[in-house]
């Protein structure tokens, strides 16, 4: 039987956080980011977090294979209870189900830290991505048309939302 855990990073995580994170700056199909992260950077990142916004690792055999976000939506009050969900994978570790497990993992902690608003930005051309977040409850809300643009192509992303 497979060992899986889910557990929140810690700094000493940040290293494979960054390796795993490049993998889909590189694919450029489900990022917006075009220079590669460090270690430091999430190092940076997690520091700055608040008491509500963490990263989750998915480990499996003692490996980190994966790993998601819970990042508030805005600094303003109103939005409070509403939150952004991100989670990647190894490439090599997709369409297991560890997606998933992952993503209902970020969900539960969303209830448990008060959010009401789960936010989910999408590349509009990544449906296996869409499909796999309708399946866990999310909604499309809409289209944003040319918001990104990576080596001279623009780029849709697909709003998605999971009210709790």
């Amino acid at each position: 039987m497979e060992q899986i855990e889910i557990r929140t990073a810690t700094l000493n995580d940040c290293e494979v956080i960054a390796s795993i994170n490049n993998e889909h700056i590189v694919k450029g199909e489900s990022s917006m980011e075009t220079k590669l992260k460090t270690k430091g950077d999430f190092i940076k990142l997690m520091n700055s977090f608040n008491e509500r916004e963490l990263i989750q690792c998915l480990v499996v055999e003692s490996e980190i294979i994966g790993w998601g976000i819970i990042k508030r939506y805005s600094d303003r009050p109103g939005y409070r209870t509403a939150c952004e969900t991100t989670i990647y994978l190894r490439s090599n570790e997709v369409r297991k189900g560890y997606g998933s497990k992952l993503k209902l993992s970020l969900i539960e902690k969303c209830k448990q830290l008060g959010y009401h608003h789960l936010v989910a930005k999408i590349f509009a051309a990544n449906s296996a991505s869409i499909a796999y977040n309708k399946k866990l409850g999310y909604e499309i809300v809409g289209t944003q048309r040319e918001i990104g643009n990576i080596d001279g192509k623009w780029l849709d992303v697909t709003i998605m939302q999971l009210i709790l």
